[in-house]
């Protein structure tokens, strides 16, 4: 473009303007960036900034038109494109927001931009797009925590850490989403993610982690009586049960024995504080 090498502010804002109107995007976002910053105070200025965050936009650079139509809000809060620049900043950040399966820092952050400009703009003619766009990111968040549940269980044989941390990951997937398909298959692994580590458990721990696992199974069975999983949960009942048994047993056992010992040190006490006293006695 020769105009970006020669050619006055106005012409290149014109010029810019026509690339923008064509669908040439990137030629027009390159003119404005340039002229952007020689436009400061100058009526043109708004008209510009708006124009370069939807050149960005359309050329899908979506973190970059996210910044620039957020700078927009900022600096024209009372504009009569503010309400847009707001919205298209929540949508860049729903366009920008990954799959489900990376990381959702970003998912989050959508989150927030969109619940804020439907808070703040409740009446708007994009408020029912941020509900649609909202409603999308939540199940990413859904799938997301699901996934790492059902990895935190199918790893769960590595190591113990890994059997509770299966336990809380579905712990926090009920408390986020207990309205969730997944809930009723999450709920029954959760037994037996808390039965599996409780076998693997020292001795002095299963007690309570069959205790568990029991409890567990109950909090299933009340909500999914009819569920496909039944009969799996219902041998988990028997074994937790039975393990329940045997870890009171063992419990009672180790009890007795300290006791035994208890009184066996104290007897030996006793005898040597008297042998002690005789031959205290005998030697006046």
């Amino acid at each position: 473009m020769k105009l970006q090498k020669k050619g006055t502010t106005e012409e290149k804002y014109k010029a810019a303007n026509d690339y923008y109107k064509k669908g040439d995007y990137y030629k027009a976002g390159i003119l404005f960036e340039e002229i952007i910053p020689l436009l400061k105070g100058d009526s043109l200025a708004e008209q510009s900034q708006f124009y370069n965050a939807y050149a960005q936009y359309q050329q899908k650079q979506y973190s970059m038109s996210a910044y620039l139509f957020k700078s927009f809000y900022a600096t024209y809060a009372n504009s009569p494109m503010a309400e847009e620049a707001f919205y298209m900043y929540a949508n860049s950040m729903f366009k920008d927001s990954p799959n489900y399966n990376l990381d959702q820092t970003s998912t989050l952050t959508a989150i927030e931009a969109l619940q804020t400009f439907i808070n703040s703009y409740p009446d708007s003619k994009y408020a029912e797009s941020c509900n649609q766009d909202l409603k999308d990111l939540r199940h990413r968040l859904e799938e997301k925590a699901y996934e790492k549940a059902k990895l935190y269980y199918k790893t769960s044989g590595v190591t113990i850490a890994n059997f509770k941390a299966a336990v809380v990951a579905i712990d926090n997937f009920q408390r986020d989403f207990p309205d969730s398909e997944y809930i009723e298959e999450l709920s029954y692994l959760k037994v037996q993610s808390q039965y599996d580590l409780a076998t693997v458990s020292f001795e002095n721990k299963q007690r309570e982690r069959f205790s568990d696992a029991l409890k567990f199974y109950e909090e299933f069975i009340d909500v999914f009586p009819k569920s496909k999983y039944i009969k799996q949960a219902e041998k988990v009942y028997d074994g937790a049960t039975k393990g329940l048994e045997k870890a009171v047993k063992y419990e009672k056992e180790v009890k007795e024995l300290k006791e035994k010992e208890a009184a066996k040190v104290a007897k030996e006490k006793e005898e040597a504080a008297k042998k002690d006293e005789k031959v205290g006695k005998s030697n006046p």
